[in-house]
């Protein structure tokens, strides 16, 4: 094969690809397996990039089965914000999802306990 034919098909393999950067959370509150005293609890998620927050999501999955979307609060471009009250004692999971600069659709859980 000639060099410059060459050329391209090296391009394409070393060079040529495009860097993704999904939104990883780089801290939550609660934290995973956080233990938590009373009935109400402030929620930020902080990622390592920007987020289109109009495209996210959290939601709170409750100790007797149910789901609430919890409305998103103080936009931040790298951050989503809720309030959950009236939490009874268990243990709960809340789902993110999130949509990243790079167009892809990201999510994970945190698991924590309600304790009085």
């Amino acid at each position: 094969m000639k060099p410059f034919r060459l050329a391209p098909v090296l391009f394409f393999l070393l060079g040529a690809h495009e860097v993704h950067a999904h939104a990883i959370i780089l801290r939550s509150s609660p934290s995973p397996e956080q233990r938590i005293a009373g009935e109400e609890i402030t929620i930020e998620v902080r990622f390592n990039s920007r987020i289109d927050a109009e495209r996210s999501s959290l939601k709170l999955f409750k100790s007797d089965g149910s789901v609430v979307s919890l409305p998103l609060l103080d936009f931040a471009p790298d951050a989503l914000k809720a309030k959950a009250r009236g939490l009874a004692p268990g243990a709960y999971r809340l789902h993110w999802q999130t949509l990243s600069p790079d167009g892809h659709i990201t999510q994970g859980d945190i698991p924590f306990v309600m304790s009085r």
